[in-house]
């Protein structure tokens, strides 16, 4: 019988299917569920210090008549103890009610934000910490490798107060990815999360304004971190990675932990095809293990990475030489 075990940050989950940070972690109930269906662990909804400050603004601006110069630090404080206390009763409600391992998740835009939330969250009983970091350059004088710093930065601050595992969720937007992934096991990170899916913008042409783009992911979109673990779990052999975005069903999970993902981080796919999509997804592990007379996940976990094929060259060609070269 194929044996789905694996392990992640240290953790010991019973298959690689991870429900990612999203609204869907959001409750004890949808958790429980996911949990019954078959997931290997979850990762709870993100607390944004960004939304927190978002919602004092809009409230100082609807009376802004009546602020006094102390109201914005009073609402602040309140706002971001009455959100930090929801996500900490989550996770202790969670904790009681599943088996499985659960991570919390945290961004943040300010420097000790990221220290204080990483050690509420442990000392509230978390397994382990995913840290979604994003930065968005505005200012055309920044010096190159900014960005990169303030992963680094943000981990190394937070790695020095907190005794639980630490993964770091990046976007495939950078300069060196291999070098990043690098430099964040080299600080600490016991594991990255590839990738991020961050908000895209759009223009509506009807009403001339600004909104939101897909917000979900299409199983096309697997490739897009398929090259970049294939690389990464090569080069940099002891750092764990999860692969996230386009992992829709059990042919999108098996083509990461080939190409060495340690596990696959499900969202989207949750959404459109709610939980029943978990055991669909398991069968279809099972059946290519079956298939393939394998009998653990590390009996095929990295066998098509960049330095088990014969051919490495292919993760690295960037134009389509083979395709267009037969087409008229």
């Amino acid at each position: 019988m194929a044996n789905l075990e694996t392990t992640y940050l240290g953790l010991q989950l019973k298959n690689p299917l991870v429900a990612a940070s999203s609204g869907l972690t959001s409750s004890v109930e949808k958790i429980k569920e996911m949990e019954i269906a078959g997931i290997g662990a979850v990762v709870l909804k993100s607390i944004f210090e960004e939304q927190i400050n978002n919602e004092v603004t809009s409230l100082l601006l609807k009376d802004s008549q009546n602020t006094y110069p102390e109201a914005e630090d009073y609402i602040k404080g309140y706002l971001r103890d009455n959100t930090l206390n929801k996500h900490l009763e989550l996770l202790e409600e969670t904790k009681k009610a599943v088996d499985i391992p659960v991570i919390a998740s945290v961004n943040c835009v300010s420097a000790n934000e990221w220290i204080a939330l990483a050690k509420n969250f442990q000392e509230a009983g978390a397994d382990a910490l995913e840290l979604n970091i994003f930065y968005v350059p505005t200012n055309r004088n920044e010096a190159p490798g900014l960005a990169e710093q303030l992963y680094i930065d943000v981990l190394k601050k937070v790695k020095s107060k907190v005794s639980i595992p630490v993964a770091v969720k990046f976007g495939i937007h950078h300069s060196n990815i291999v070098g990043m992934a690098d430099k964040l096991k080299a600080n600490g990170a016991d594991a990255v999360v590839m990738f991020n899916r961050f908000y895209e913008p759009d223009i509506n042409l009807e009403k001339l304004e600004f909104t939101s783009s897909e917000v979900f992911s299409s199983p096309n979109d697997v490739t897009h971190a398929l090259r970049w673990i294939g690389l990464v779990s090569s080069i940099i052999p002891k750092l764990e990675i999860a692969a996230s975005t386009g992992i829709h069903d059990g042919k999108a999970v098996l083509k990461q932990l080939l190409a060495g993902a340690r596990v696959t981080q499900l969202c989207s796919t949750l959404y459109i095809n709610g939980t029943d999509v978990i055991p669909k997804m398991l069968e279809e592990i099972t059946g290519f293990m079956r298939k393939w007379n394998f009998k653990r996940i590390d009996d095929f976990r990295g066998r098509l990475s960049y330095k088990n094929i014969p051919d490495p060259l292919v993760y690295e060609r960037s134009q389509f030489m083979k395709y267009f070269s037969n087409r008229s």
